[in-house]
């Protein structure tokens, strides 16, 4: 097994860990990180060395330490760009009541940087982390907004525009038309083209050097007919930062 490719599968184990959220056996974990099971003790063996794992009992298998979950906290507290958005983007959500998502683009992805939940109890829900395709989210939207160049024709010549649901748009001229509304609006938009029934809108803003997408989500029923509301409240949130930056 590579170096990298272990690396990857070490990680897989805490998501694993996540998903179930209970001990595991060797024999459990194997099989969920599509390894053998000669392999899976040896990455075992390394993390439980290095105190992020546990043995609970023979039977009962092992759990991940709060090791991580310390490393992770004050790795977090010391992430100075995120930090200095949250109180803007903590009153948009007390605001608006919605989601609010912080991305940038990784390659020909958008990967959610922040995510804050909104305060109801029906809520578009997200983890930072996540990747989302650049042509369906509202924040790939924003990114491809401002790409150089033609944006959408390079993503193009690289892969499908893929159908992530019945409403994605897989026509690159319905997308370069869409975009083009969305700069004469000023925000950018998707209905259902992401995540069926869910509604969102976003803006490109560039901070420090980084162009980063800032996206409100939540229900369609509940966002599109409240639309130009929220597209005010995320456009004076992006005007606030940049003042902020300036």
């Amino acid at each position: 097994m590579s170096a990298v490719r272990s690396a990857s599968r070490a990680l897989q184990i805490f998501e694993v860990f996540g998903v179930e959220g209970r001990p595991l056996l060797l024999t459990e974990l194997a099989p969920s990180i599509d390894v053998p099971l000669s392999s899976c003790y040896g990455l075992v063996q390394t993390l439980l060395e290095r105190g992020y794992l546990y043995a609970v009992s023979r039977r009962r298998g092992f759990y991940p330490t709060r090791k991580l979950h310390t490393l992770s906290t004050a790795i977090v507290a010391k992430d100075a760009y995120l930090q200095r958005l949250l109180p803007h983007l903590e009153q948009l959500r007390d605001a608006v009541s919605e989601t609010v998502i912080v991305g940038t683009r990784q390659d020909d992805k958008v990967l959610y940087l922040d995510v804050l939940e909104g305060t109801q109890t029906i809520r578009y829900s997200a983890c930072p982390g996540d990747f989302k395709p650049l042509h369906s989210s509202s924040i790939g939207k924003a990114l491809l907004s401002v790409a150089p160049g033609d944006g959408v024709e390079a993503l193009a010549g690289k892969a499908d525009l893929a159908a992530i649901t019945a409403n994605t748009i897989t026509d690159r001229d319905r997308l370069k038309a869409d975009l083009d509304a969305g700069r004469a609006r000023g925000y950018f938009t998707t209905s259902g083209e992401n995540v069926a029934d869910v509604t969102a809108l976003a803006v490109p803003v560039e901070i420090d050097g980084m162009v980063i997408g800032i996206a409100l989500a939540g229900p369609s029923y509940r966002m599109e007919p409240a639309m130009d509301v929220l597209a005010d409240r995320l456009l004076r949130t992006v005007g606030a930062l940049k003042a902020a930056a300036s």
